[in-house]
């Protein structure tokens, strides 16, 4: 499974990248073997000004089907980025569940 960070506006550092990586892989330690890659895009929509503005994407792409995308916000990057990982994990999950109803095989 790879996991590309891209931060558009603001200079990402290397803690919020181990954190960003270190979720994704907790998240989805349970469905690796079936996710090619996952795309991660932080934002900072409100820039140097506070509040709840800190964005974290994340699109998963499972072999042979389309991306799942989810997205989260808080006041800091560390908890949007939690925040997504675990939205993505419940998503993933999800689909999975789905297919084996299908494919009890």
């Amino acid at each position: 499974m790879i996991i590309q960070v891209n931060a558009g506006e603001f200079q990402a550092t290397s803690a919020i990248t181990a954190h960003v990586e270190k979720e994704v892989e907790r998240a989805l330690r349970l469905f690796k073997d079936r996710i090619t890659r996952v795309e991660v895009h932080l934002h900072d929509d409100n820039g140097p000004k506070s509040g709840v503005d800190k964005r974290c994407v994340m699109e998963a792409r499972l072999a042979a089907r389309q991306p799942i995308a989810v997205e989260n916000i808080g006041t800091d990057m560390y908890d949007a980025v939690a925040g997504a990982a675990g939205k993505l994990e419940r998503a993933v999950r999800k689909v999975i569940e789905k297919e084996r109803e299908f494919d009890p095989a």
